[in-house]
């Protein structure tokens, strides 16, 4: 995980490379934030949960009429670096169980679809599974200060 600036634009960059060279020569990249040695495959599964993650965000936000930045590549600096290693962290630390990664990723797939909270509030889901549900779902709540500015009224004349 990395920032950069690409045509005076900042932006995250969550990837998989497989030598510290590529990410050397790579001149966009200001600065290293998370750098992890797993498997390739393992990374994958990783970069795809937080990816996931970070769609789920971003369509609440457009959801809700919330602007974000289209960065030039990555995602978009409006999300803080917070959010962004929380999220890098938790899906790090759940890929070491199984059991659990499995449980988070099944919850994750649903959050796609539905707020986790109607199943916590519910009683829908009970013990670890609740648990795992309550911290996804404190993953998604991210909330720019600013609307969009297309949801704002347009004079009545100029």
């Amino acid at each position: 995980m990395a920032s950069g600036v690409l045509n005076d634009e900042g932006f995250w960059l969550i990837g998989v490379k497989d030598s510290d060279s590529k990410i050397l020569d790579d001149k966009t990249l200001l600065e290293c934030h998370r750098k992890e040695l797993i498997g390739h495959e393992s990374s994958k599964e990783i970069l795809n949960a937080i990816n996931l993650n970070l769609d789920n965000i971003i369509n609440d936000l457009k959801k809700n009429n919330f602007s974000l930045d289209k960065p030039p590549r990555g995602i978009s600096f409006n999300i803080p670096l917070n959010y962004v290693e929380n999220i890098f962290d938790f899906w790090l630390d759940k890929y070491k169980n199984k059991e659990i990664w499995q449980i988070c990723i099944g919850l994750l797939k649903i959050r796609q679809r539905v707020s986790l909270n109607n199943l916590i509030n519910s009683e829908s889901i009970k013990g670890d599974s609740k648990k795992w549900a309550m911290e996804i779902e404190n993953l998604h709540d991210y909330k720019p200060n600013s609307l969009k500015k297309n949801s704002l009224n347009e004079p009545m004349w100029k």
